[in-house]
């Protein structure tokens, strides 16, 4: 049976910056396993995180050795009944939450003594606030840190993401929607749907099927091309022309056709499948008059305008050459 979306919970979470949604270890492990690479000799910090409760701690410290982390840092906001923040330090060992320190100031990932930490660090990974995600993001690009943290699908459409993903310093991570199986919310949240459950250690559950992992880290995924089975040449009624923009619109990514070297509209999802070596991004959303883009006077959903980088223009013969993919090689 299909899992049955409900994205209100995080849509609320946006409007009354309710951001208590807790990552289940068993995502953390599905996603992280394939950055592995990555965190040898490095620091990691988790700067939305209480240590005694935190699976992204408990991930990396129980995986210490095997990574050859160098340290954890872990911070939280407002941790202990005086409202000051909290954070522990870790570089293997016994866990001995006797060491936690407090800030003195709640903790914010903004404040100072948390923006020091973070400079000491080499690779944000943490589940941060909904609410303040383009801040969120905006610090770790200041700070010219790598990360990889989770955030709801609808980000991809903010302005300031959009830009990193198609500037190539930010992409999608391996898990996406269904692949994120839920979050552990607080006893005060209610609990809407078919999408929510209460599991063994009576942890409260909801998945809203509307989140992904968001990147700098390289992985596969990024590296893999798509293949592409379609063609325009003799199915031009099944790729209509926008309005305010001379480009095709293609309702699926599985549907892009190899053989089109103009600008072509697909969905966002396309970008969880985006490889820069296959196609450039050109543009979100909006045609030449700066307006949603518009197929027989009625706006189409979001939409990313891109190109084949693999196709050329035989301009003496009119026609579209593609390059055969199977046959490339790139570096990485």
């Amino acid at each position: 049976m299909k899992r049955k979306a409900n994205h209100l919970l995080l849509d609320q979470a946006k409007i009354s910056k309710k951001d208590e949604f807790y990552t289940q270890l068993v995502d953390i492990e599905r996603e992280l396993k394939h950055y592995s690479s990555h965190f040898s000799g490095k620091v990691i910090y988790c700067n939305c995180d209480d240590v005694e409760t935190s699976n992204f701690f408990k991930y990396f410290a129980t995986n210490f050795e095997t990574l050859g982390i160098k340290k954890i840092i872990c911070a939280c906001y407002k941790k202990s009944s005086d409202g000051l923040g909290a954070y522990f330090e870790y570089t293997g060992g016994a866990v001995n939450y006797d060491d936690i320190k407090y800030f003195s100031s709640d903790g914010d990932f903004r404040s100072l003594e948390s923006i020091k930490l973070l400079e000491q660090s080499d690779i944000v990974v943490t589940n941060p606030p909904f609410s303040l995600f383009r801040e969120y993001i905006s610090q770790l690009i200041t700070y010219n840190k790598k990360f990889l943290v989770i955030s709801n699908i609808n980000a991809i459409t903010y302005k300031e993401i959009f830009n990193l993903i198609q500037n190539n310093k930010a992409w999608l991570g391996i898990n996406l929607g269904r692949g994120i199986s839920g979050f552990i919310v607080p006893s005060h949240y209610e609990l809407y749907g078919q999408e929510t459950k209460i599991n063994d250690q009576g942890e409260r559950i909801v998945s809203p099927n509307n989140c992904m992992w968001l990147t700098n880290l390289s992985n596969f995924k990024r590296q893999e091309f798509i293949q592409l089975t379609k063609k325009y040449a003799g199915n031009e009624n099944e790729y209509p022309n926008y309005d305010n923009c001379n480009g095709i619109n293609v309702n699926k990514t599985k549907n892009i056709p190899a053989d089109y070297d103009g600008l072509m509209g697909v969905p966002i999802t396309f970008l969880h499948k985006f490889n820069p070596r296959q196609f450039e991004i050109i543009k979100f959303r909006k045609g030449d008059d700066g307006k949603d883009l518009r197929i027989n006077g009625k706006s189409t959903y979001f939409r990313i305008l891109i190109k084949n980088k693999l196709v050329k223009k035989n301009y003496s013969s009119s026609t579209v050459v593609c390059y055969e993919q199977q046959n490339l090689k790139f570096g990485s």
